[in-house]
């Protein structure tokens, strides 16, 4: 998990060597985080836009297999490969900002060995240095007490400065007068001895962060053209988000519901954006694609025009009359006999045989 959680340990330091301020450190590592994941996320809200653009056709296609669940996921199935739509593309990259979740809040409740990246044994030493000076461990839960530690150890920093060169910090979690390694859910105890902006400010981070969830689910659903139907349908997982958002950033030190609500600002303005520039070029790439389908159907009723006309032609090539034939120069008004005439003899002289006799049978009767 150490080489998971170090190069993000290293950023963090960097940053606040940068910034001295832990606060803005923490702004800064959500920046860079939400560049990071861009690529990712622009890819997944394409699938969503198109997804979103879709839902005309699925209605219809709920309609006309209403009755056929297995027909309606074939068709379904078809139309996302007609559409090169992957349903699952716009999900699996939402859930990689949890990557980068887990390890920042190892950094936060963690700062001595995780964000330092100070050994167990110099640990110890810082604690019984610590315990020297009155610092009392058991007020905090285990998995809090580095926090409690390092916040001593910037209370009493000239006691500690001596092992800066070990890798030792000297942390300030102030930030616009709230302390990020507080949690919220401890300061109803603090409210109890007075009003204070620290308890104050900590309690409305929770809210904030709910409040922004919920306008930032309203603008992904419009962003990504989902109908009615469709938010109706993502109701419960929106109730889940927001109820999520508002029970971690309760129980999570400050500093996570700071990262958290800058998260969730920065998602609202990527899928504004996004949402608006994938819709102009979805709308753009379909009018290209209506545009050639024009074009295809005017070329085809151009062919279709021209065998047509190919065809009159040969139509008015045959149907064209024959020429008579040249009558012989002599005896042009003369009727030539019929060649059906049997046995013609004037000009078919080959028409009878050699030995015709006109008197031929008056001589057989005549010999009976």
């Amino acid at each position: 998990m150490n080489f998971i959680v170090a190069p993000f340990a290293w950023l963090m330091r960097l940053f606040y060597s940068f910034a001295h301020n832990y606060g803005v450190a923490v702004i800064l590592f959500a920046i860079v985080v939400k560049l990071v994941l861009l690529p990712f996320q622009m890819k997944s809200k394409k699938s969503m836009v198109r997804m979103g653009r879709l839902t005309g056709k699925q209605q219809e296609l709920q309609k006309q297999y209403a009755n056929n669940q297995q027909k309606y996921n074939e068709e379904l199935q078809k139309l996302y490969m007609e559409e090169g739509i992957n349903p699952m593309g716009g999900c699996l990259w939402s859930f990689l900002p949890l990557f980068f979740i887990l390890p920042l809040y190892q950094i936060i409740y963690r700062p001595i060995t995780v964000f330092m990246g100070i050994s167990t044994d110099l640990m110890n030493t810082l604690m019984e240095t610590a315990k020297g000076l009155g610092f009392d461990a058991s007020a905090y839960n285990v998995a809090y007490e580095q926090i409690g530690l390092s916040n001593f150890i910037h209370e009493h920093w000239a006691q500690f400065s001596q092992y800066e060169s070990q890798g030792l910090i000297d942390v300030n979690f102030n930030f616009l007068g709230l302390n990020l390694s507080s949690i919220p859910r401890q300061q109803f105890a603090v409210l109890k001895q007075g009003a204070t902006w620290a308890a104050i400010g900590l309690l409305l981070i929770p809210v904030l962060s709910a409040l922004l969830q919920y306008i930032s689910m309203q603008v992904i659903s419009k962003s990504n053209g989902q109908d009615q139907q469709q938010q109706a349908s993502m109701r419960f997982m929106n109730i889940l988000m927001l109820a999520m958002s508002l029970y971690w950033t309760f129980i999570m030190p400050g500093a996570m519901g700071l990262y958290w609500i800058l998260n969730t600002v920065l998602m609202m303005l990527q899928e504004f954006f996004l949402g608006k520039f994938y819709t102009n070029k979805l709308n753009a790439e379909e009018d290209e694609k209506e545009a050639k389908k024009r074009e295809a159907r005017r070329m085809k009723m151009e062919a279709a025009q021209k065998r047509m006309e190919e065809w009159e032609q040969e139509k008015e090539k045959y149907s064209k009359p024959k020429k008579k034939k040249p009558q012989s120069k002599a005896g042009t008004d003369k009727k030539q006999p019929s060649t059906t005439e049997a046995g013609r003899v004037n000009d078919r002289p080959y028409a009878r045989g050699r030995s015709y006799k006109a008197d031929r049978y008056d001589e057989e009767e005549k010999e009976q």
